[in-house]
């Protein structure tokens, strides 16, 4: 292909707008007073809302609407232009947001009652060099977009993928609850974005062939460029020491899955279960059915090198090991069976009591409300009471179940007692209105009224 091709589609020259109106966008970015620093904090507790209830979305939008790449990518182009002065606003107002939304996530985590570790907070404490790269190519969208007049949903994009808020907001977390492992792995993961995204910046400002400023000697500009180069060295080796062991680690995995699918398949036999103990390099597997015998296990042993796991025991539990061990399974279902019938047995008893007490306590409220109201109606009548009690057949044998069946059973009974004043009494009629009166106020089924004359 010509070099015409190459030109006419990736030359990024054919699309940079002028570079003051890129520098000067960055500057406003960069700056953290006023309006920026309130819109941060606000943020901020938008994504620890997010990561406190585990909601992908709610993280999403708060990263949307932070300012936080402002600064991040002034200092990426500061040394790309040899800009002292930018770099060190830049740097001072990184320093003021970083602190601030550290701050900010701790408050809420330290007022939220909700403590538990959700997944979206446990993500943010092992960062790996996928996140470097994350970063790295992130940040080299985001200055391509902004060096080329911001086309597309570039800068939204990239403020989700690189993902600076969950990281301050989770070392927030592990300040809160005292967590100091999780806090550093989080800020880690929150460093590596900020120094990858500034070298891709830096890196983004070359390419655009951004003119650098004079008034710098070159010696202080090659002086920063090999502090970043440290920095991206000294950043990029413990992400490469995890993401190494995580590697390793998953190809363990996929080796003893590997080895017991294919060389543990013996005839007769079913797998119930696997562990491998690392300190003990033994792989322990239960079995059940027929009896594996020993030379099978021991060709399954020299099978092992095979499959990267040189050095590693087998131990095959079976016969009346894995007996006993799915007896002792058997009876840990049944306890939990028995526990959670025991469970639910003691809140039907709870929801018992429950409502008998709150039909006793009902008749006292009932009592206070219908006082004033009888005092009307009925001024002879001294004092009044509601209680509910049982009433039970006595021409029937009630210490007999089967006469219970019979129709001996007790039944509820509203008991309405009313005292008269000193010479006063009730006619036979306004007993039965009192009587009836009673029954529709308090809707029961049966009422006994009792008068108690002087």
């Amino acid at each position: 292909m010509s070099s015409d091709f190459f030109r006419r589609y990736f030359d990024l020259r054919l699309d940079k707008v002028p570079e003051a109106d890129t520098i000067a966008r960055i500057k406003a970015d960069a700056s953290f007073r006023g309006a920026n620093l309130w819109v941060l904090i606000f943020a901020i507790f938008v994504a620890s809302l997010g990561l406190n209830v585990n909601s992908t979305a709610v993280i999403i939008g708060a990263m949307l609407i932070s300012p936080l790449m402002g600064p991040i990518v002034g200092m990426g182009l500061a040394v790309g232009i040899n800009d002292l002065d930018l770099l060190k606003s830049s740097a001072k107002n990184f320093g003021v947001a970083t602190a601030v939304s550290v701050l900010t996530a701790t408050l809420y985590f330290l007022l939220s009652p909700y403590k538990e570790l959700q997944s979206e907070l446990l993500a943010r404490t092992s960062p790996t060099l996928y996140d470097v790269l994350i970063a790295f190519f992130g940040g080299a969208a985001g200055i391509i977009a902004i060096g080329t007049g911001g086309k597309g949903n570039v800068i939204p994009g990239v403020a989700i993928a690189t993902a600076l808020m969950p990281p301050l907001c989770t070392a927030g977390y592990g300040l809160a609850t005292g967590q100091w492992l999780f806090f550093l792995g989080a800020f880690y993961l929150f460093f590596i974005n900020t120094v990858f995204i500034s070298l891709a910046t830096f890196l983004g400002v070359r390419l655009l062939q951004f003119r650098p400023l004079e008034t710098v000697t070159r010696e202080r500009a090659h002086k920063a460029r090999r502090i970043m180069t440290w920095l991206v060295v000294l950043t990029m080796v413990p992400a490469g020491i995890i993401t190494l062991n995580l590697v390793r680690k998953s190809l363990f995995n996929q080796n003893v899955a590997k080895f017991v699918d294919q060389e543990l398949a013996w005839t007769g036999t079913q797998l119930i279960s696997q562990h491998v103990d690392r300190d003990a390099k033994t792989l322990r597997v239960a079995v059940i059915g027929r009896e594996v015998e020993e030379a099978e296990v021991a060709l399954a042993q020299q099978r092992l090198a095979d499959y990267s796991l040189d050095g590693y025991r087998l131990a095959v539990i079976q016969g009346t090991q894995s007996d006993s061990l799915l007896h002792l399974v058997g009876q840990l279902e049944t306890s939990k069976s028995d526990y959670k019938q025991t469970v639910l047995q003691q809140n039907r008893q709870i929801h018992d009591l429950e409502t008998a007490l709150n039909s006793y306590t009902s008749l006292e409220t009932l009592t206070a409300d219908l006082t004033p109201e009888l005092r009307v109606l009925y001024p002879q009548i001294l004092t009044f009471s509601l209680a509910r009690t049982v009433e039970v057949r006595t021409d029937a044998d009630t210490t007999s179940t089967s006469s219970l069946a019979k129709g001996a059973s007790p039944s509820a009974v509203t008991l309405a007692l009313v005292g008269l004043a000193p010479r006063q009494q009730l006619s036979g009629e306004q007993r039965s209105k009192l009587e009836a009166w009673l029954r529709a106020r308090t809707a029961a089924d049966t009422l006994a009224l009792v008068v108690r004359e002087p």
